[in-house]
């Protein structure tokens, strides 16, 4: 019973525990598969090499479907909370990894699903130490959430723009210009709001030319609007990493964490204890 403990926990430490070197070489060898299945898929996906080496490709696939549903039973077994594990983030996109190639053998393009294995690539950040990039990643989030409203109201102000203007134009235009529905002259105004332009309807009459014109200097003057937005909330959560102490000299309330002096005047922001 403790031989099958003991050999229970050294399982959980190598497949769990990055910090160990059997764990790290266990991550590096999991990476290398991941990445070797994610190149099979790709060339599957080449028409010249699918017709002459799809039997060859799909022993590989399978392969690799089998070192990952043993990996995922290894992980229930020596996980002390096997539910916990099934239903974290890593633990559904390891099943994720393993779903396509069992649905494959119903529906053969399902094997294509198998490109949301590299999401277990994220596992580098732990292999690599990657946590500083991790923190930064929250400041992405935190001006996600902080501007998620603000891009919810100009989304909407887009979408009243672009269905006046493609109604505007379908009345103007008509279908014989191209513009057979409401609906595609709604596509027409995102296309041009966009300044994307695909050329397949144009306006043919004098004043769909200046409404035109109109909605192009529109989608230049508004393009840059959600950047903004993004670009403040994130100088407000970077911000926010700030520690709110008061130089004693100039005053400056904001300093980088751990600061013990002041980035204005060089002053100490704390007195020595005596």
């Amino acid at each position: 019973m403790d031989s099958s403990k003991n050999w229970r926990d050294e399982l959980y430490v190598m497949i769990f525990q990055s910090d160990t070197k059997a764990g790290r070489r266990f991550d590096g060898i999991l990476l290398l598969i991941i990445l070797a299945s994610l190149v099979i898929v790709m060339l599957d996906s080449i028409d010249t090499i699918h017709q002459n080496y799809a039997n060859v490709l799909a022993y590989i696939e399978w392969g690799f479907t089998v070192i990952f549903v043993i990996e995922y039973g290894l992980r229930l077994y020596c996980s002390p909370k096997p539910l916990r594990y099934a239903f974290s983030f890593y633990g559904l996109v390891d099943l994720l990894a393993i779903v396509p190639g069992i649905l494959a053998l119903y529906y053969s393009d399902a094997q294509y699903l198998l490109i949301i294995r590299i999401i277990r690539m994220l596992r580098i950040f732990r292999v690599l130490k990657l946590s500083p990039y991790l923190k930064q990643a929250n400041y992405l989030m935190s001006a996600l959430r902080g501007s998620k409203q603000k891009i919810v109201v100009f989304l909407v102000s887009v979408c009243t723009l672009v269905t006046v203007f493609g109604t505007l134009m379908y009345v103007i235009e008509g279908p014989e210009h191209g513009f057979t529905s409401i609906p595609k002259g709604i596509y027409w105004a995102i296309v041009t709001l966009t300044t994307v332009g695909f050329g397949d309807i144009v306006p043919k009459t004098p004043l769909g030319q200046v409404i035109s014109s109109l909605v192009m200097i529109t989608g230049y003057s508004i393009i840059a609007v959600p950047t903004g937005i993004f670009t403040a909330e994130l100088a407000n959560a970077m911000r926010g990493e700030q520690q709110q102490t008061d130089c004693p000299v100039c005053k400056k309330n904001s300093h980088e964490q751990g600061a013990a002096f002041c980035s204005r005047c060089g002053n100490a922001l704390f007195k020595k204890l005596e």
